[in-house]
């Protein structure tokens, strides 16, 4: 079974994937607006998400959605924790894979309430809300309390934050894996993350071709 090929997931990914092309100039004048503190050498805060991050339909190109839902069924995942709902296309795809292979939760946390309100209509509309838990606040608190044991982790929130919601996974199975989005986009930012990841971090590690760079990591 492939829940990413069939009514209501599949017609439902494709309006919100169309709807994300359309608004990429406003969101990438949003992602320039939040990177701007970075150049002054300023930590970028809550507040800038709240004023630039706000309402910005940033998701997963379809390509590293569909690989992230493949990779999920390729380990069996019945356990995923992300980083970083925005308005919920990415946990589509770790949802359908988990109820593909056999039911289990998909949790997601995200700070701002108005995301999260209209995350939760389209995991309605999919049919997929009893899968996922959606935690709605500052991930750093919201992650504090996790399952004994997790599959996959998708990190796609904060990009300060990517190191310390790593550890806040530490559940994490042998032989499960975290994927991370953005590596390329933000290189600078993300470059302790990546070291950890490929050097010594207990993870087999590489940076794929899919998006803005998706770190692929493997706990072993």
């Amino acid at each position: 079974m492939n829940s990413l090929e069939t009514a209501p997931l599949k017609p439902l990914l494709e309006q919100l994937h169309k709807k994300a092309s359309r608004e990429l100039p406003r969101a990438a004048l949003g992602m320039i607006r939040l990177m701007a503190p970075r150049l002054i050498g300023r930590p970028v805060t809550s507040n800038d998400h709240a004023r630039f991050g706000h309402n910005l339909f940033i998701a997963l190109e379809p390509e590293a959605g569909r690989f992230a839902y493949a990779t999920a069924r390729a380990i069996g995942a019945r356990t995923i924790v992300e980083f970083g709902t925005s308005f919920g296309i990415s946990t589509l795809y770790l949802a359908a894979a988990v109820r593909d292979n056999g039911g289990g939760t998909v949790i997601t946390t995200e700070l701002d309430p108005y995301k999260c309100k209209v995350a939760r209509e389209h995991f309605a509309q999919a049919g997929l809300a009893d899968i996922i838990e959606l935690r709605e606040g500052d991930a750093l608190e919201t992650l504090k309390v996790l399952p004994g044991t997790i599959d996959m982790a998708l990190i796609d929130g904060w990009k300060e934050l990517y190191g310390d919601f790593l550890s806040l996974i530490e559940p994490l199975r042998q032989g499960g894996v975290v994927l991370a989005d953005n590596i390329n986009l933000f290189k600078r930012t993300l470059a302790p993350y990546v070291e950890r990841m490929q050097h010594g971090g207990g993870y087999a590690s590489q940076t794929l071709p899919l998006g803005s760079g998706l770190e692929y990591s493997v706990r072993l």
